[in-house]
């Protein structure tokens, strides 16, 4: 799986997950769990990933999103 988007921001993290969907896209969320040991401070950022063969189409479906 390929690393897409990054970010701390959970708004963002929503719309990215609904751009992926609404494209049929597979994806994992690395990381969305973290907030139990770190407090829900934010400092970790999730990270969204595809597999290889939906990379290309995911990087075009999420390319107006700003990461961050």
């Amino acid at each position: 799986m390929e690393e897409v988007f990054r970010t701390n921001d959970p708004v963002k993290l929503s719309y990215v997950q609904h751009l992926l969907n609404e494209a049929g896209i597979s994806y994992f969320v690395a990381d969305k769990h973290i907030s139990a040991i770190e407090g829900n401070i934010g400092a970790f950022p999730r990270r969204v990933l595809v597999g290889e063969a939906d990379l290309a189409r995911a990087r075009f479906v999420l390319k107006d999103v700003e990461p961050g």
